[in-house]
């Protein structure tokens, strides 16, 4: 079989995965919303979802129409580089559209459908999150594979997942300071000081804070995994052109094709039979039904991607079907380590228990959770990359990072599924659907917070393979054989790489901290000003509250993404390439540990939290609960915001690295 046969075929597998995406939106569209109420609270969902991605894109359009300048006038000879960019920019922010516009539809047809039926409720959010599982991989297969196809310069590809990977930063950066403002906003006042439950109606942020799942958790998350994906595709090709060929280029692309074929098979098999059990018994029958599906794709996809491998290279693809094998060992063994560490275990019962002698003692604990759950990732990432380096070199740590991703589709589909579901238990509260109904939600909630929780660990650690393929690809083309850490600008690199993590996570946090305290003030002057509010008969102003949240998150986005950006070029034209290897170095060191720290940390608060709202250490409304509110709001920006926007900030310097890396190299030899 030839390379143009092989890509064709790719392209006919992706358009598959897009008409499997518009399956499910007619499938889902069919579903009744439910009664008036429950369509007004769509609605403005809905509405707030879009004004804030209209607003976002609008930002986004002037810094890639910047950017696509200065990439055509000074990443010469390659014009087209530019272009992909922006196709990369395009693609990427259509996916995350269609992914959110569904969601915000699907979320009140989940609720409505928890009425009824338990099963349908699930499969339903579950159908809603694989539209932008499936809309990722089949946009972003099919992109890559025309580019490939009619540009053989791997700048170009290096260009297109560039573009990938600033619309995650700014959806993933805006998205989160938009909902964990909301979020912390919303608690402080309504849980804390007014002492009246979640998804309250009479609070004025509870609008802002269902529109912050969508934006923040599904248009953000999504493009985070889906840019992972991108930019292990990206990276396994343009190494696998220098070790075999135009062979070599093919490979990751055949494997992406197989990875969709397989998660589509592992969906049909997420298909829960009717159950009307307590509370706990529909969170694990939920969790196996979803387990059911992830193990049939992974059996599925071992078998596939070794014809795959063998069908290219014969015989020399043992080594690198060895290192996909450790990519998905590694993403296999990534997800148990984080469940343990944020589902309802030893750990989040210790932060419970904690929290009966105070917010002190919560935070205290749950740091030390977040610290001691870096141990295992970092040990597993340690082990697959000597061992993917041993048997395939720098491409075996290029294709273990595709192994890791490769099954996106109903990866993603099983994290987009958590917002979905948060918002349906959230409509069911705000619409008094009983509360039967709202068990139901919540138990399909609970399993999405324990998937998202599995989502971030995964994405972060996935990130830092990917992070390692960029770092190879900018030593080959920045022709560096080695960086000392004799050389005294290898080890200034370090330490700016270092600090860059800290500065992008202080400024993050700034933006949620400041987007926090205006929704508190202005929750509370409505309940001291609008009269009747609290006592149920007078209707808050949602649309001020989403408005604050969406300004503060523009805002507060813009100056993490610049310096993103301005520092590695700095670095590279005042120390020279071996200080942005340094760089690189330091940024990832740090990144990747802190990420999985922020993350654990923030799920483990968020469900010691739902551990007592379920009933124990006096339930909702005692001390204990008070005090575990306060530590869920101190992780919230933890694990909504700043660290899953570290695995996007560890990839994208080295994509700004290895695009600028001929243009700091032309510019330094001019000065000499």
């Amino acid at each position: 079989m030839n390379t143009p046969d092989i890509r064709l075929g790719v392209i006919v597998v992706a358009l598959v995965a897009l008409g499997y995406v518009a399956y499910l939106v007619r499938t889902i569209m069919h579903h009744e919303p439910g009664n008036d109420r429950m369509r007004d609270l769509a609605h403005s969902i809905q509405e707030g979802a879009e004004a804030f991605l209209s607003r976002e894109f609008r930002v986004m359009t002037v810094f890639t129409l910047v950017i696509a300048l200065l990439l055509a006038f000074f990443i010469e000879p390659r014009p087209w580089v530019a272009f992909s960019f922006v196709l990369g920019t395009v693609v990427s922010a259509l996916a995350g559209y269609i992914g959110m516009s569904i969601a915000v539809r699907a979320n009140v047809r989940a609720a409505n459908a928890a009425v009824t039926s338990w099963a349908r409720a699930l499969h339903l959010a579950f159908s809603s999150g694989a539209v932008m599982g499936f809309s990722a991989v089949g946009l972003g297969l099919l992109s890559l594979t025309l580019l490939s196809l009619i540009f053989q310069d791997p700048y170009v590809w290096f260009g297109f997942v560039f573009g990938s990977t600033s619309v995650a930063l700014f959806l993933r950066v805006g998205g989160g300071i938009f909902t964990k403002s909301a979020d912390v906003g919303a608690d402080l006042v309504g849980k804390v000081e007014l002492g009246i439950p979640e998804d309250d109606p009479r609070n004025p942020a509870v609008i802002a804070d269902n529109v912050g799942d969508n934006v923040g958790d599904i248009a953000g998350m999504g493009s985070d995994l889906y840019e992972s994906y991108m930019s292990a595709l990206v990276a396994a090709m343009a190494l696998g052109v220098i070790t075999y060929g135009a062979v070599g280029m093919m490979l990751p692309l055949l494997l992406g094709a197989v990875g969709i074929l397989c998660s589509m098979i592992g969906s049909f098999f997420v298909r829960p039979a009717e159950f009307d059990g307590s509370f706990r018994q529909q969170v694990h029958r939920a969790h196996a039904v979803m387990n059911r599906g992830i193990y049939i794709s992974n059996i599925i996809l071992v078998i596939a991607s070794y014809v795959a491998v063998t069908l290219l290279l014969g015989g020399e693809g043992l080594a690198l079907f060895g290192t996909l094998l450790i990519g998905l060992a590694t993403g296999f063994l990534i997800g148990p380590i984080t469940e343990y560490f944020t589902s309802e275990h030893r750990p989040v019962e210790r932060i419970a228990q904690a929290s009966e002698s105070g917010a002190g003692i919560v935070i205290i604990e749950g740091l030390s959770v977040g610290m001691m759950s870096t141990v295992a990732p970092i040990l597993i990432v340690a082990a697959a990359t000597v061992a993917a380096f041993s048997l395939a070199g720098l491409l075996g740590i290029a294709i273990a990072s595709v192994g890791m991703m490769i099954n996106l589709g109903i990866l993603l589909s099983m994290d987009c599924y958590g917002p979905i579901a948060d918002n349906a238990a959230g409509i069911a509260e705000l619409a008094d659907l009983g509360q039967e109904v709202r068990e139901r939600c919540e138990a399909l909630d609970a399993v999405g917070n324990t998937t998202a929780a599995l989502a971030k660990g995964f994405a972060i650690s996935s990130a830092a393979l990917a992070a390692l393929a960029w770092m190879a690809t900018y030593f080959q083309v920045a022709h560096i054989e080695i960086a000392s850490l004799t050389d005294a600008t290898v080890i200034a690199g370090l330490f700016i790489g270092t600090m860059m993590i800290f500065l992008f996570s202080a400024l993050t946090m700034q933006g949620v901290s400041a987007g926090a305290f205006e929704i508190v003030v202005e929750v509370r002057r409505q309940f001291r000003e609008i009269k009747g509010l609290i006592e149920g008969t007078a209707k808050p102003d949602y649309v001020r509250c989403v408005d604050i949240a969406t300004m503060r998150a523009l805002h507060s986005m813009l100056l993490p993404g610049i310096l993103v950006i301005i520092i590695p070029l700095v670095v590279g034209l005042l120390l020279g390439p071996e200080a942005t290897a340094g760089l690189l170095v330091g940024s990832l060191l740090v990144g990747f540990p802190l990420a999985v720290m922020m993350a654990n940390a923030g799920g483990a608060w968020d469900n010691a939290k739902k551990h007592i709202e379920a009933g124990n250490l006096g339930g909702k409304g005692s001390e204990a609960h008070k005090a575990s509110v306060i530590g869920d709001t101190v992780g919230d920006p933890l694990k909504d915001t700043v660290g899953p926007s570290l695995d996007i900030l560890i990839k994208l310097v080295g994509k700004i690295a290895v695009l600028l890396a001929p243009l700091i190299i032309v510019v330094l030899n001019n000065m000499k």
